[in-house]
């Protein structure tokens, strides 16, 4: 199946300082899924994932950035940065119409993104959920609701 990029537009996804190498094992398979135009880390570096079994790192660009300002300064130009974090400025998901081109960025889930993400986030997004969610499971969540909604903001 082609997928008409003028149409759907591109999105990246990545963590910020990752707690375990197997949550980006599971995160890069589902953005393989869900049409991920690429995938990021910042901080903690890759490594081979066992959980990587579709080979997502060698099907599409991966990228590291060594701090938060070193991914900023090379954000895609006219993309717009969406921070998954629970927080009370956070749009509620289900209301979230997604930017056609945008980066999603998710944190660790023992501290969440760091406070400059937050504050450099064009929007940040948050779902309902009774207990913290792993957040391979978070970026797949966030990745079906964009591959569900057919509407872009911009």
């Amino acid at each position: 199946m082609l997928i008409d990029t003028l149409d759907q537009g591109f999105f990246g996804i990545g963590i910020q300082n990752g707690k375990t190498p197997e949550n980006l094992g599971v995160l890069w398979r589902s953005a393989q899924n869900m049409g991920a135009s690429y995938i990021f880390t910042i901080g903690n570096r890759y490594a081979k994932q066992a959980c990587d079994t579709h080979k997502a790192v060698g099907a599409m660009p991966y990228f590291h950035y060594e701090t938060f300002g070193d991914f900023y300064a090379h954000l895609p130009k006219g993309a717009m940065l969406v921070g998954v974090e629970l927080d009370e400025k956070a749009e509620p998901l289900e209301h979230f119409k997604h930017p056609r081109r945008c980066v999603y960025l998710l944190g660790a889930e023992d501290h969440g993104l760091s406070n400059e993400a937050k504050e450099k986030s064009h929007f940040l997004v948050k779902f309902q959920s009774t207990l913290s969610l792993n957040v391979s499971v978070a970026g797949s969540i966030v990745m079906y609701d964009r591959a569900s909604k057919t509407e872009f903001s911009t």
